[in-house]
């Protein structure tokens, strides 16, 4: 674990219709799913309430880049959000590379017995798990945090 940096992380997949909450322990040893948030008025209020009850050291939010590495809507739609959250909670992001997160999610959640029609309630979760141990092993690989940070813009601040 060398240069790996002790704290809890929040994971957090962004979709159109539902945000996956995921945690990991103080030491990233393993992470688990938390909460399916539904988008709307409160999405963010409520991700800042589980920020305020787990005090997590960073947020890592998932960004879909397409798989030629270019941004799309959904990208703009993740980088948006992330900002409203780091703005909201006062905690410090991460934008992490979640090409194909969902995909290995529901690819989990088959192999566990699930049909895509009774996951769509956790598998956000899932995909949230799978981008938050993600950023956790390559952290302990590497000694360097996944991703990048976001950095808020002070005047919109």
């Amino acid at each position: 674990m060398t240069g790996f940096r002790r704290g809890v992380r929040l994971g957090i997949d962004v979709g159109r219709a539902r945000i996956g909450v995921a945690r990991c322990d103080p030491d990233g040893l393993l992470a688990v799913p938390v909460e399916t948030v539904p988008r709307g008025d409160t999405d963010v209020a409520r991700i800042a309430e589980l920020a305020a009850e787990y005090e997590p050291l960073e947020l890592v939010v998932g960004l879909p880049i397409n798989l030629r590495g270019e941004d799309t809507a959904s990208t703009v739609d993740a980088r948006e959000f992330a900002e409203a959250l780091g703005r909201a909670c006062g905690i410090a992001v991460r934008l992490i590379d979640e090409r194909l997160s969902t995909v290995t999610a529901h690819q989990a959640l088959r192999a566990s017995g699930r049909t895509q029609r009774n996951s769509r309630g956790v598998v956000d979760q899932a995909a949230a798990v799978v981008l938050l141990q993600h950023a956790i092993d390559t952290e302990k690989n590497t000694g360097n945090p996944a991703g990048t940070p976001l950095i808020l813009d002070e005047e919109n601040s």
